[in-house]
């Protein structure tokens, strides 16, 4: 049991530093030579840890595809008024740009690069989940919550401004991450509320 848990954690430590890796460099840029060197072991012990390239990106991917989904079912099912739903999926967002900014990035950037039948089934997701999401605003909108907007343009200005979380983590004068959360959810909100 102790052998398989660590053979998980180096893992989970591979999968992290080739995030950061393909965030930084891109996927293609990326050699398992390089990861092997930057994880500190031979390149031909990585095939240990994990059969190739391709399957650290899917892996990156569907974890976080997988991690939206899963939070987009709970809003969906949940009972309360749609401006909180929105004001809940996109403080999820921000975390997920805050604490995992590394899997995000790839998973929203470096996502082209999967091989078939990942690459169609990883794009599907993302376009449901839009879909999802604009569906919830839409909602809204029948209620008078929103305003008459076009949900699914909602829906890219949004997960763009999140996005743009990436410029805070370069920042040298960043404010703390509850004010960065808190502002944006604010601006943002304020300019759905009807």
């Amino acid at each position: 049991m102790k052998t398989t848990r660590k053979k998980a954690s180096k893992k989970e430590f591979i999968l992290k530093k080739a995030a950061q890796m393909f965030r930084d460099k891109g996927f293609a840029a990326t050699s398992m030579r390089d990861l092997a060197e930057t994880v500190g072991i031979e390149a031909a012990s990585l095939y240990n840890h994990i059969r190739s390239k391709n399957e650290i990106l899917e892996t990156i991917c569907f974890d976080v595809a997988n991690r939206f989904t899963l939070f987009m079912d709970d809003m969906e099912t949940g009972t309360q008024p749609v401006i909180k739903k929105i004001d809940t999926l996109l403080r999820f967002h921000i975390r997920q740009m805050i604490d995992s900014i590394e899997e995000v990035i790839v998973s929203d950037r470096e996502w082209k690069h999967l091989d078939e039948p990942y690459l169609s089934n990883f794009h599907n997701q993302r376009r449901t989940y839009r879909k999802r999401f604009a569906a919830i605003i839409e909602d809204g909108i029948k209620s008078g919550e929103i305003k008459k907007i076009d949900a699914p343009t909602a829906v890219m200005i949004l997960l763009h401004a999140v996005n743009g979380i990436e410029s805070w983590h370069r920042s040298n004068a960043r404010i703390s991450a509850e004010d960065l959360e808190n502002n944006m959810v604010m601006i943002m909100i304020d300019g759905l509320r009807k």
